[in-house]
């Protein structure tokens, strides 16, 4: 089975998640996405996995996000995964991807529910 998370290690829940993970026996691809961000196409694909619109994935209380005026209403779907692509702090974690699905680990064992 193939597992990515998207990580960021200074994140006490993305640790959390890693290392609930790591006790089930599973090694996942990590991926710091404040070094290496998700490709547009990557990203997409997550928030269809998720189900979820950009907003919906993104951390408002960030500065990037009242910076970016990204609570204008009026901002379109593109509009939001530039800002995401543009400044990945915005996008919530830790996201895992394994079987064909996505989780956001909030909490942790949030991720479990894909693995089976």
């Amino acid at each position: 089975m193939s597992l990515t998370l998207y990580h960021n290690p200074r994140c006490s829940k993305s640790r959390q998640t890693l290392e609930l993970l790591q006790q089930h026996g599973h090694q996942p691809e990590v991926v710091e996405y404040l070094q290496t961000p998700p490709e547009r196409a990557t990203l997409e694909r997550i928030l269809d996995l998720l189900g979820l619109e950009p907003r919906d994935l993104m951390r408002r209380k960030e500065p990037e996000y009242r910076e970016n005026n990204l609570d204008d209403q009026s901002l379109g779907r593109d509009a939001l995964i530039d800002a995401m692509l543009r400044h990945p702090k915005l996008i919530e974690r830790p996201i895992l991807l394994a079987n064909g699905k996505a989780a956001i680990g909030r909490p942790p064992k949030n991720v479990l529910e894909i693995l089976e």
